[in-house]
């Protein structure tokens, strides 16, 4: 077995301060290569409007983080399925079953994550106009 490439060994070396530097500078690139992703854009544009309206129907702090968290968590699914879509074109443009399947499953993610996020959001809205009783 060969040895790993020695920008990849010199990452394994790095401890403390500088690890977590330069993981939060690979981060920060992974956040704008999400923005160059429509479906990421759009998503962040809608999170900038839901996590005020988040504020503004929890009812408690508890409901509140629950309502940011699944906005957020469509953040999340989004940009990993970005990352599966890319690994998954790095293979090649040809059509493969399991190069499908892996762009649906993703795709699936993300949908889920949406209506977990509409439920969720949903559920707050109707609870707090409905009378009480």
């Amino acid at each position: 077995m060969a040895p790993p490439p020695a920008a990849a060994a010199e990452h394994k070396r790095r401890r403390g301060l500088s690890r977590l530097l330069h993981a939060t500078r690979h981060s920060i690139r992974g956040l704008e290569d999400g923005w160059g992703e429509k479906a990421f854009r759009l998503e962040a544009c809608l999170a900038l409007v839901l996590l005020p309206v988040a504020i503004w129907l929890g009812r408690d702090w508890l409901q509140t983080a629950v309502l940011m968290a699944t906005v957020v968590l469509v953040l999340i699914v989004e940009l990993l399925n970005s990352g599966i879509e890319a690994a998954i074109d790095r293979i090649g443009p040809e059509w493969h079953e399991l190069s499908r399947r892996a762009k649906d499953m993703g795709s699936a993610a993300v949908l889920l994550s949406l209506l977990l996020c509409g439920g969720t959001f949903a559920a707050a809205l109707l609870h707090k106009v409905a009378p009480h009783g």
